[in-house]
């Protein structure tokens, strides 16, 4: 009897034994593959602008980012033997800077992860209808004037405000803030880095 307690009780020192032998290494495993093995979270920066959305950006048509009023003063004279004819007339208008979206080439958006290039149309006017004729007025008017009179004196006047209204400057501040919003628009939709060109005229 004496003996068989004996034999039990070496039976559980040695089970006690195995199962601390597996617990150490068990701990040692879970150490070691801590150990050697990394575990990361990123982000895909990849973003998709889709057929659609390039085709929606194009639909609005033409997109005006500068506007200029101006207003001339445009007179004739036509001599006469005792006296001369006058005829001065103030012209009205607004000139309308931006660009026309229906005019974008194939490609013109490339996106590539978190990066995008737009090229734009290059700026142009939108409105060549830019005199308001119901603001027209005489200035000063002497003798009779026939309406191809009036129409030499509305193409003057044309000629001058398209003159002092298309310049580089103009053109210029209409591109930067083309760039700006177009920016904005962008980057509301995920884009960090982006370029905005402008196609040559």
């Amino acid at each position: 009897m004496k003996k068989l307690l004996n034999n039990i009780s070496k039976a559980r020192i040695v089970a006690v034994a195995v199962i601390a032998v597996a617990v150490l290494a068990a701990f040692f495993w879970v150490g070691h593959t801590a150990h050697n093995s990394t575990v990361s979270i990123g982000s895909d920066k990849k973003i998709d602008i889709t057929p659609e959305q390039i085709r929606s950006i194009k639909a609005i048509g033409q997109w005006e980012f500068l506007s200029v009023t101006d207003e001339e003063l445009v007179d004739t004279v036509r001599r006469g033997i005792f006296s001369d004819d006058h005829l001065v007339r103030i012209y009205y208008g607004t000139l309308r800077f931006g660009v026309d979206l229906g005019q974008a080439k194939p490609g013109w958006i490339v996106a590539n992860g978190d990066s995008v290039t737009v090229t734009l149309p290059p700026i142009s006017l939108l409105d060549h209808d830019f005199i308001d004729e119901a603001r027209t007025k005489s200035f000063f008017e002497s003798g009779r004037w026939s309406a191809a009179d009036r129409e030499a004196l509305y193409r003057r006047a044309y000629s001058q405000m398209l003159r002092h209204g298309f310049t580089e400057a103009n053109i210029k501040s209409a591109e930067n803030n083309a760039d700006a919003q177009f920016r904005n628009m962008l980057r509301a939709m995920g884009f960090e880095n982006i370029v905005v060109r402008f196609a040559k005229q």
